[in-house]
């Protein structure tokens, strides 16, 4: 099996650029870095992979189960390169693995079906359903292999090809998942390109390719679908959250404390679903509070690669950077910093586990997606005003509401504007469900069924039925 990163990407000219360990600030390692008038040749290669992988599917079935094997055998060297670039603890790194197989698992057993229509006309009318072509998918650093397996699973499983371009904050883990791939597709199925822009936005508009799948900003989701549109591509985007938890008067706050601690905190608060807001009734306000603060205190913050550690660095610098402004600006406009609230004094790029008490609603902690270890908790007065701030944000991802009463709960959670909506927990999606956004968080199914479909177009057959001759 093939584990280790190719020197050069095919017809690649030797530039390279440097990788970043979050935890120590310092380069470890360096890429390619392929120019975006090198694609042509890419999806070319891409384009002749496709005509011959959409024709089988039982050997689609089986190449993919292999795949899965392989990622899970590599699944060491895998898991701590991925730390190693990307920041988590080693044990989110294995998960992340154990998720990239199970989802080569579930889309290799799921196939498209053939639906007659019946329309009353003395013909017999069938849809079928035929892949697009090669594939496009431009993945945001927070799971590169999760992200990316959630893009290419479905795309492959489809009968497309893809060409996989990770963040250039964490190209590393993606390519040695593309050489341990290469050992059980065929070439040029799966492509993984790296490095900075423009390349990207070559990628999204090049003519050849048929669908564009992105996850990460919206400003840049909208670049995107621009670039996409200039072919008509279909287009997938994943465009961020800012999930609120509203508690209800009935919680037990203690009971649900770690919960709703580590859906904000896990992956250091950078996950597109984390919980960003807690809207909290006014009595119970102080006492969420300092429930979360004792956890933002106690917790074990340190590089990914040390067992003991429980929360990694921010992955960059100008996303440290972002959640310091963020931060800062909160803190003088008179929220409280109930823990947390700076940066670490220590190599790397580590910020305290931050909860805010009073922070106004009209600060960019509340308002924007500061996807960072800093969670605001605010208080309400009313179940209504707390629905109407939950909803009050561009966004529309997920969010959750906390209760006692089930019932109540769940009356609530339906009158979130979002996608997904949780009782008691946050962020738990199963490989069986449709993910998708609200408004400026996306547009396009993933997941499930649905997420096969979005890689596939109908195709309808009409003929005469028997006994017309």
């Amino acid at each position: 099996m093939a584990t280790s990163r190719p020197d050069r990407l095919p017809g690649h000219r030797g530039e390279r650029f440097a990788v970043v360990d979050p935890a120590t600030g310092e380069a470890f390692d360096d890429v390619p870095d392929q120019r975006p008038d090198e694609l042509d040749a890419v999806v070319g290669r891409a384009h002749r992979a496709w005509l011959d992988w959409r024709a089988d599917p039982v050997a689609r079935t089986f190449a993919l189960h292999a795949a899965a094997d392989a990622v899970q055998a590599a699944g060491d060297a895998l898991a701590r390169l991925l730390t190693r670039e990307q920041g988590k603890p080693l044990a989110e790194s294995f998960a992340e693995i154990d998720r990239t197989a199970a989802r080569l698992r579930y889309f290799a057993e799921l196939t498209p079906v053939p639906q007659s229509i019946a329309d009353g006309r003395p013909v017999h009318s069938e849809i079928r359903w035929r892949p697009l072509g090669p594939v496009a998918a431009i993945v945001p650093w927070n799971f590169p292999l999760q992200l990316a397996a959630a893009k290419f699973a479905p795309a492959l499983a489809a009968g497309n090809t893809m060409v996989l371009k990770p963040s250039p904050f964490t190209p590393l883990a993606t390519r040695l998942l593309g050489s341990v791939l290469a050992a059980a597709l065929p070439e040029n199925v799966l492509t993984v390109i790296t490095g900075r822009e423009p390349l990207g936005a070559r990628l999204a508009s090049h003519p050849g390719v048929r669908h564009v799948t992105f996850t990460g900003s919206v400003a840049t989701g909208r670049a995107v679908a621009e670039g996409a549109a200039a072919s008509l591509a279909r287009v997938t985007l994943e465009l961020g959250g800012n999930d609120a938890a509203i508690l209800l008067e009935d919680v037990e706050v203690e009971r649900i404390a770690d919960r709703l601690f580590w859906a904000a905190f896990r992956n250091c608060g950078q996950v597109c679903m984390a919980v960003k807001r807690v809207y909290a009734p006014a009595r119970l306000c102080a006492e969420v509070a300092e429930a979360l603060a004792q956890r933002a205190r106690t917790v074990v913050v340190g590089p990914g690669l040390d067992p003991d550690s429980r929360l990694g660095p921010v992955n960059n610098a100008p996303q440290l950077a972002r959640v310091e402004r963020c931060t800062a600006q909160a803190l003088a406009d008179g929220a409280r910093a109930v823990a947390g609230g700076h940066r670490l004094d220590r190599p790397g790029y580590f910020f305290a586990p931050t909860i805010l008490a009073d922070a106004p609603p009209t600060s960019a902690v509340v308002t924007e997606e500061q996807f960072g270890p800093v969670l605001p908790v605010l208080a309400y007065r009313s179940v209504d005003e707390a629905v109407e701030a939950a909803n009050g944000t561009g966004f529309g991802l997920g969010g959750s509401v906390w209760g006692t009463d089930l019932d109540r709960a769940e009356a609530v959670a339906d009158r979130l504007e979002c996608g997904t909506a949780w009782i008691n927990h946050h962020a738990e999606l199963s490989l069986a469900q449709p993910f998708a956004g609200a408004k400026d968080s996306g547009v396009g199914v993933a997941g499930g069924p649905w997420g096969l479909y979005g890689n596939l177009r109908p195709f309808v057959v009409h003929r005469p039925r028997k006994d017309r001759g």
